[in-house]
């Protein structure tokens, strides 16, 4: 009768990670982050000096016929049997237009635009979510913007996105992403 209640107020605690940033040790997921759009995760170690910037927040790779241009995004994933979500940070392609606009006003605490974008990471959990299409959006301020996949976009991701995720596949992102990390250390 009481065995219920048990996971009520003693609710089994999530698996301690180590923060890659910090060092120490958390109980809560951490963010899924991506360091740079992978067309520049791809690029030969040359073509990243010579073609390409790489910042926190921004990177453009300069092609003999074309310039991509990047933005560094947020991602809330939710997970609908448990009270916290899933947060990515990504990186999605502009247009240079749109790129050009939140880049001149990165800093701007009361503007407010909705971008049109491309996914630019591949997402772990899939084979492949590069082009998805999101729309992009910036509330002003030293927030990174948050991106809404379009919902008639038939992929995975994006019914994930709208219809949530279980606590049970959230944990093994975060467990394969960390794996992945500390096998790279």
């Amino acid at each position: 009768m009481f065995k219920g209640l048990k996971n009520i107020f003693f609710p089994k605690r999530k698996k301690k990670y180590k923060c890659p940033e910090c060092g120490e040790y958390h109980q809560d997921w951490p963010a899924l982050c991506y360091d740079a759009p992978i067309n520049y995760s791809q690029l030969p170690t040359e073509d990243k000096g010579s073609i390409a910037s790489l910042d926190r927040d921004f990177c453009v790779i300069e092609y003999p016929d074309q310039t991509d241009r990047f933005i560094r995004v947020i991602l809330i994933q939710r997970v609908y049997d448990s009270c916290e979500d899933l947060h990515y940070g990504l990186w999605v392609s502009l247009s240079e237009k749109s790129f050009l606009d939140y880049k001149s006003h990165f800093d701007s605490n009361d503007y407010e635009a909705v971008y049109f974008g491309w996914i630019s990471n591949i997402l772990e959990g899939y084979d492949d979510t590069l082009s998805v299409p999101v729309d992009v959006v910036y509330n002003g301020g030293s927030n990174r913007p948050e991106i809404i996949p379009h919902k008639s976009f038939s992929h995975p991701f994006v019914e994930d996105y709208y219809n949530g995720i279980a606590k049970k596949e959230a944990q093994k992102r975060v467990d394969n992403i960390l794996q992945r990390f500390n096998d790279n250390i």
